[in-house]
């Protein structure tokens, strides 16, 4: 299982809300959504995320066995 919980403290350090994030990935409500519900979600919006964020893909998801 994959968590997004270190994307939400990266959110909280660079003060960007969830609304914020979505218009400025050019993104769906629902792919936040999905974020907060830990669903799967594109390597493209990763991507994405990391890039607006300055951050590493360990900023963003992590790994829960």
């Amino acid at each position: 299982m994959f968590s997004y919980k270190p994307l939400l403290h990266t959110m909280i350090e660079k003060d960007i809300t969830k609304t914020q994030l979505c218009q400025i990935l050019g993104c769906s409500k629902a792919t936040i959504a999905k974020i907060s519900k830990n669903e799967y979600v594109s390597m493209e919006i990763l991507d994405k995320i990391c890039t607006l964020l300055d951050c590493r893909i360990e900023d963003v998801i992590e790994h829960i066995k």
